[in-house]
């Protein structure tokens, strides 16, 4: 009840802007997260469908907040289209890296760090990143990833193969190549105080550890 207290007070806010480009920007956030919520659900049975599925899921459920909220702040500043869709690419990018460091982090933080059980997401049955990548050099996690790791002994095992495999490694690199291109969109800004702010965003988000 608390959430839809929040989403509806912040409609009446969007509303009194009186922009419909900005209503329409980010009411894709409400229905983005939506289908990522019901994309969660399901799985695909090939591995390049099952990571494209990941990325797609990430952006809607994550990336897509940062990404429209962000252009529609540029909007509301009165930026043209070229700006404001550098804005979105932006925080596109960003979203992602930071859903990615969350995925890592998973497999490698303690509990007392993150605030919530490590392999969390094995528990409810989501093949994360390091999951996905480790299927690469451990094949046996496809069963295991199909089923929702609802049997006994799997959220054990996969745990175990992602950090035998290369699997937080490449979630790692994955995150750091989109902090980059993020990093490139905020050069693309004037300099000033708050395009430093970018750059420093783009760093909180890939060294942060809970």
């Amino acid at each position: 009840m608390a959430g839809d207290f929040i989403l509806a007070v912040a409609s009446m806010m969007i509303a009194r802007l009186k922009d419909n480009d900005v209503t329409l920007t980010l009411s894709q956030v409400m229905t983005d997260l939506i289908q990522g919520e019901f994309m969660q659900l399901g799985a695909k049975e090939t591995e390049n469908e099952r990571f494209a599925h990941y990325l797609t899921k990430t952006y809607r459920k994550t990336a897509s907040l940062i990404a429209n909220g962000l252009k529609a702040e540029a909007m509301l500043a009165g930026a043209d289209p070229k700006l404001s869709e550098i804005a979105f690419e932006y925080g596109r990018n960003v979203g992602i890296a930071f859903q990615l460091v969350d995925d890592l982090l998973d497999f490698i933080s303690s509990t007392d760090a993150m605030g919530k059980p490590t392999a969390a997401d094995l528990k409810l049955g989501l093949a994360t990143a390091p999951v996905l990548f480790a299927c690469e050099k451990f094949p046996e996690l496809n069963p295991m990833i199909m089923r929702r790791f609802q049997e006994p002994g799997d959220v054990e095992k996969a745990f175990e193969l992602v950090h035998k495999s290369q699997g937080l490694e490449q979630t790692r690199f994955l995150a750091k190549k989109h902090c980059m291109e993020a990093i490139r969109l905020a050069n693309l800004l004037t300099e000033s105080p708050y395009q430093k702010g970018l750059l420093v965003m783009t760093d909180l988000v890939f060294n942060r550890m809970k």
